[in-house]
Parts: structure tokens; sequence; C-alpha cells
């Protein structure tokens, strides 16, 4: 014989809306529990505070000194009084003046001779010069192929006048080093010749090549001819 079974008497029948039901309401109580806030009801009672103590509390007046204002003496009046009577002569002291008055003749200007100064040797190094002295053959071109023309051609001229065997019959050797420092003056000719070598002969021989060199056309400062000094490093190697 089969059970029947009544299909009203079925638990299972509602079981998912029973589950929604008591979701809804755990998330109710956790949100209730989660928002929930409690105070300290001392904190915040009024009827604690007492204003009787501030009633009959005496706030005392602060006072301020009032600073007399200095006192101030009086003039002294003496006794006797100097009386100047008006006819009494009054001695001033006269201050001449140092301008020349009006009714001075005026005197006739005498020509002043003027001295000629002359000017000082300006000495301009090689490197600063505006225009370089023009070394014969080399006036074409501009200041800077001017400039090369002539290093070229003092460079050729020690080459060929310089003994060269001179430091082998000192017994040097090895590489050589002389250094040589001269002027070309405003009219172009060679001075203040100086040289500086490992041995005095070689000095002087340096000295004489240099002192060979042809006259030059000077070279020139803001359009005035001028001193120009000039520095040369002569270096050649001895065979041994």
């Amino acid at each position: 014989m089969e059970t029947k079974k009544n299909p009203r008497a079925d638990v299972r029948r509602n079981s998912s809306i029973y589950f929604a039901v008591g979701l809804a309401l755990m998330l109710l109580v956790a949100n209730y529990s989660i928002n929930y806030k409690t105070y300290d009801k001392e904190a915040i009672d009024i009827a604690m505070l007492s204003m009787g103590e501030l009633d009959n509390e005496v706030i005392p007046i602060t006072e301020h000194p009032v600073t007399p204002p200095p006192q101030t003496k009086p003039p002294v009046i003496p006794d006797d009084f100097d009386v100047k009577e008006d006819d009494d002569p009054i001695i001033e002291d006269i201050i001449d003046s140092t301008e020349d008055s009006e009714d001075d003749p005026i005197l006739d200007v005498v020509d002043v001779d003027v001295e000629d100064v002359p000017e000082d040797d300006v000495e301009v190094p090689y490197i600063l010069i505006e225009d370089v002295p023009v070394f014969p053959g080399c006036e074409e071109g501009n200041n800077k192929e001017r400039r090369a023309c002539m290093s070229n051609k003092i460079s050729k001229h020690v080459q060929k006048k310089f003994n060269a065997d001179l430091a082998e019959e000192l017994g040097l050797s090895g590489k050589q080093t002389i250094r040589v420092m001269f002027k070309i003056d405003k009219t172009g000719n060679i001075v203040g010749v100086q040289s500086r070598a490992p041995h005095p002969k070689l000095e002087k021989e340096a000295a004489r090549v240099i002192n060979l060199l042809p006259k030059m056309k000077p070279g020139r400062q803001r359009g005035n001819a001028v001193t120009v000094s000039y520095s040369l490093p002569i270096i050649f190697q001895v065979q041994n």
C-alpha cells in the first residue's frame, strides 16, 4: 500500500522563499549592528554643569598708573642787565670777497705756446695686432693670409740661415729648442732681439739669424703704426 502525502504538507515546496526571507532579515540585522552607535550619557548630561561658581567669582580691576609729566624749571632771570644804547657803534667783521669786481680791467689774453709731447712707443703683441706687419712678398690677401705668409717666410729664412751643425760641434745631442723674441718697430725694422738656448753660442746664432730678417711694413693699431712683439721657437734635431 503506497503512502500518499498531501502536497501542501511538503516543507520543501517554499524552501527558496524561506531562504530569501531569512537572508534579508540577517542582512538587516547585520546592517543595524554595524551602524548602531552609543553615546556616554555622562559626557552630554547638561544638568551636571554648574554655573554658580562663575557668578560668585570676583574679577580684580587692573589699575594703570599715570606717569606725571616732566617738571620744567622756570627760566632764570638775571638781576643785572647790560643795556646797549642805540648811539653805541657796532663793530662788524668784513669778509673780503674773492670774486673779481666789475670795475677791475680785463687783461688781454696772451697766446700760450703748447709744447708737442711725443707719444709713447705703443707695443702690441703680434697675436692682438689689428693690422699685422707685412713681410716682403706677403702684401696680397687679408689679415689672416698675411699672418700665414709671414710665418712661412720667417720659417724658411731660419732654415736657410741657421747653422744647425753648431749644436753637434758643441757636443749637444737630441732635440734642441731655442726661443727667440724680437720686435718690429714703427718703421718696420727688427729690434730688441733676445734668445734663450741650451748654449750661449746657440743664442748668438739665433740672434744673428733674426737680425738678418728684411725690413717689413710696420703693424698698425687703430690706424697708427705701432711696435709689434713677436716670439719664435726654433726647434731642430741633432743627429748623432
